[in-house]
């Protein structure tokens, strides 16, 4: 085996990226109350939602291959989110054996508000960031972004990511 083992330096950096974002995410579900009542949708469920809202009229199997899921898991959360009119299933008109997922139109508007007070909290919170801090944050965001994509790479391919630690 050829990789690099990992720098010590780089999981502490690994750890605080992943803290400050379960903060940043915390912070801000209850913001405007959320989408959904409260403790209505499980883990899986509001993940499966939140794909949705990003990527609505994909299928099932492409879910599935998101959330690294088994395809039959993800068909009992939709059944179970059809089930509370949250999710719409409809046929692919090229093909009938291939559902399409889409939110309910309600749960869109829910949703759209919901992102709407938090991207506004959100702002109010960045306008109040010194000038280098908020230039500090606009560089940040799109190294996230490619670590994020990395990061679905390696979930990917397991053999990839290696339990190696090197001190540094």
């Amino acid at each position: 085996m050829d990789t690099d083992p990992v720098a010590a330096g780089d999981l502490v950096l690994a750890d605080e990226l992943f803290a400050a974002v379960g903060q940043l995410r915390r912070q801000g579900r209850p913001l405007g109350g959320g989408p959904l009542p409260a403790g209505t949708l499980s883990g899986a469920q509001v993940e499966l939602v939140r794909l949705v809202r990003r990527r609505p009229g994909l299928s099932v199997a492409e879910a599935a291959a998101e959330l690294a899921l088994a395809p039959n898991t993800i068909s009992t959360l939709v059944g179970q989110l059809a089930g509370a009119n949250v999710l719409i299933r409809v046929s692919d008109p090229r093909d009938r054996r291939v559902a399409r997922l889409t939110l309910t139109t309600s749960v869109q508007q829910r949703v759209k508000r919901w992102r709407d007070l938090r991207a506004l909290a959100a702002a109010g919170a960045i306008a109040d960031l010194e000038a280098s801090q908020r230039a500090d944050l606009e560089r940040a965001v799109p190294i996230i972004a490619r670590l994020a994509a990395a990061l679905g790479q390696a979930a990917e391919d397991p053999q990839g990511s290696q339990d190696q630690v090197r001190d540094e």
